[in-house]
């Protein structure tokens, strides 16, 4: 196939060129050539998708099968380039959230829930996408959906995955885990450990797009491991093993760490009490082909991948994410003389 990957650079848009490649695709790039390098192989053309002088460079003289929209930010921006390539290319696969789910992540959620209602040509730029609000981000991400449905008439496939983790991650969550308790020591951990999670690996999200194109599958779909996948217990262990660290785990109730005033999703990271965050219906991809492996393999290749490589690529979000050291400390010492008070006959 003839692939048009709009980013394809960093993380989710690198590994699925990667992958588009090794299958023997035709893979052109379009991006500005200043969060990443370019995949050897594919055909890279330099542009910002906010400049119409630039997009029009773009399809000039090029036919596409597919678009695969992994930089989607802005609704207009986005419809603005879809309705330039909607003569070029025969459907659009667009990489979206489920923050776009208004009840998501207080309550359970599937592909009929309700979306924000943003408009397709919502204005603005996605320079500072990494300190929206997560409403701002769920909304804006609705809207892109919208545009691209517009645009492609119907031929388009709209993948909405919950937490992505994976090899050549730069948000800053699995690796920052990874990275703590290869530290050893006592170690905070959030909840119960039987607390269930579903991130997806991100080579499962890119097979599954591969498939959706190679089948030519469109519709709506939440893209993440399904319920009862994994437990936030499982994946810290496995991180033990891969580390090779003695670390000691404290697990921490869900309410003191709220009393304390903890971050949820960042300061912990993949920590969120809300009972719909881990409860995300994805039996519709999965009945469209979607796999996903178990997560020790995720956190294994995750850390030989950070052993390997210079880490991950130069992302904002990273400094959102972590415990700092001493404020660990400082809620494992109130957690402990809070618990000996009350474990007192």
């Amino acid at each position: 196939m003839r692939i048009l990957v709009l980013g394809g650079t960093r993380f989710v848009g690198r590994v699925f060129v990667e992958e588009a490649l090794a299958q023997g695709h035709q893979v052109t790039t379009f991006n500005r050539g200043q969060t990443g390098h370019d995949v050897p192989g594919v055909a890279a053309v330099r542009g910002d998708r906010e400049n119409r002088s630039d997009l029009l460079s773009l399809v000039q003289g090029r036919e596409w099968d597919w678009v695969v929209d992994t930089s989607g930010y802005v609704p207009q921006v986005v419809g603005n380039a879809a309705r330039l390539l909607s003569d070029r290319a025969s459907a659009y696969v667009f990489l979206s959230t489920i923050s776009v789910y208004l009840g998501w992540p207080a309550e359970p959620v599937n592909e009929d829930s309700d979306v924000y209602d943003c408009p397709p040509d919502a204005p603005g730029t996605a320079e500072d996408e990494a300190n929206w609000s997560a409403a701002q981000y769920g909304a804006y991400k609705a809207g892109c959906e919208r545009a691209v449905q517009e645009a492609f008439e119907g031929a388009v496939t709209v993948l909405r995955p919950g937490v992505i983790l994976g090899p050549q991650e730069n948000v800053g969550r699995l690796t920052w885990w990874l990275r703590r308790i290869a530290q050893g020591g006592r170690v905070l951990a959030p909840g119960q450990p039987t607390k269930p999670i579903q991130p997806i690996d991100i080579r499962d999200l890119t097979a599954f797009t591969l498939s959706c194109l190679q089948h030519t599958t469109t519709g709506v779909f939440n893209v993440t491991a399904p319920q009862g996948h994994a437990t936030f217990g499982v994946m810290l262990e496995a991180c033990c093993r891969v580390t090779g660290s003695k670390a000691e785990f404290t697990w921490v109730d869900d309410e003191f760490l709220v009393e304390q005033d903890v971050r949820q999703w960042t300061e912990i990271p993949l920590w969120r009490t809300p009972e719909g965050t881990w409860a995300v219906d994805s039996t519709k991809a999965t009945a469209a082909g979607l796999t996903c492996r178990p997560i020790a393999d995720t956190v294994r290749d995750t850390y030989t991948w950070l052993k390997e490589s210079s880490g991950p690529s130069a992302y904002d979000r990273q400094s959102h994410h972590g415990l700092a050291k001493e404020r660990e400390r400082k809620l494992l010492n109130v957690w402990d003389r809070r618990y000996s008070r009350d474990i007192v006959p």
